[in-house]
């Protein structure tokens, strides 16, 4: 199975982190597996909107359109743009490899003290 590299950058774009996954991972499980501030309060059932990220927008394009609830969702996100999308959404495919996305700065997992 192919590896897919997957770039996290942190919320005040200083730092990235580069890892790798496997095609079919869903993006909020590696960003918590790799210890990223995606809270996830609703385990990826799309009630909620803690696991908002920020696609590069050069990889935007890449991801198939969000559904209405997914859009519904993200305008409850606190700093929500143009590219953004819940991470647990995203299911990585080898056309995803070297996506990149920020950690929008309201980003705070409340289960990591």
């Amino acid at each position: 199975m192919k590896k897919i590299t997957v770039h996290f950058v942190s919320s005040d774009d200083e730092n990235t982190l580069s890892v790798q996954a496997s095609e079919g991972d869903n993006l909020l499980t590696v960003a918590q597996i790799h210890d990223q501030p995606l809270e996830g309060t609703c385990e990826g059932q799309m009630a909620c909107s803690t696991c908002h990220v920020i696609v590069e927008a050069a990889d935007f394009d890449k991801l198939p359109a969000a559904t209405e609830m997914e859009e519904d969702m993200l305008d409850l996100a606190a700093g929500a743009r143009r590219t953004s999308r819940l991470a647990c959404q995203i299911t990585l495919t080898r056309e995803f490899d070297g996506l990149t996305v920020h950690l929008p700065s309201e980003s705070h997992n409340m289960q990591i003290i």
